[in-house]
């Protein structure tokens, strides 16, 4: 059974019907990574996921159970945790404090969080333990925002546009953070940055114009790169 599945899911914004029958699964120890251009859907699939955006049709299944129809917190407490794009990291509370807002009891079946493991993790926050949200660079947020994630001790992590603003540095570090992490629990990506997502994920689905058009291995889309400038516009 997988960790998380999504049937075909119809989904949008008011009037606007953004997803067209979309269907992905995430089973364990896996990194997904949902590719496609800027517009194509995924931002839309992961809020859909996390039930900011209402179902129009189609069903969310978490280790078999659905959560379709649950508010976005009820969604957070079955263990989705939802890393947005745009961080929301909380710029006047410190990092410890970001952490301390967001953490949850451990629910049983599922890798703890302590304090101890994040900072081992994240040497870096450890560091900045006491400084403001608003003092870190956009990679240190970054992290932050992913730490304030696993606090919660989720069963699935969604990540959006991660990447997006970083440095190279700052993404191989992040890529060698994910791909860790990827063992404990396993993440659904969402990703313009095809090359990054390649290197990380296991699996890879493709969005365009709210359809998934492909689906596969990624060592397959790797080896490809004529199907990635027909389906991403980006060479190999």
């Amino acid at each position: 059974m997988p960790v998380l599945e999504v049937q075909s899911v119809d989904a949008g914004y008011d009037t606007s019907h953004v997803l067209h029958g979309v269907s992905l699964e995430l089973d364990r120890g896996e990194v997904v990574a949902l590719l496609g251009r800027n517009g194509a859907g995924k931002s839309t699939t992961l809020r859909a996921i996390m039930g900011l955006n209402p179902l129009w049709r189609g069903k969310v299944r978490l280790e078999g159970t659905v959560p379709s129809g649950r508010r976005p917190w009820e969604i957070a407490g079955a263990g989705v945790a939802w890393v947005p794009e745009d961080r929301r990291v909380f710029a006047r509370l410190t990092v410890w404090e970001n952490l301390e807002v967001a953490s949850r009891p451990p629910r049983d079946g599922v890798v703890r969080w302590s304090p101890q493991r994040i900072w081992e993790l994240f040497p870096e926050l450890a560091q900045r333990m006491h400084q403001p949200g608003a003092r870190l660079s956009g990679g240190e947020q970054q992290m932050l925002a992913i730490a304030r994630a696993l606090v919660s001790h989720p069963r699935v992590l969604l990540l959006d546009e991660p990447t997006q603003g970083l440095a190279p540095v700052v993404v191989k570090r992040l890529g060698e953070l994910l791909s860790s992490l990827a063992a404990e629990v396993p993440i659904l990506l969402a990703e313009q940055n095809v090359r990054f997502a390649l290197q990380l994920a296991h699996r890879v689905y493709v969005i365009d114009d709210g359809r998934i058009r492909y689906q596969g291995s990624a060592d397959s889309l790797r080896a490809d790169p004529e199907a990635q400038l027909r389906l991403l516009a980006v060479g190999g």
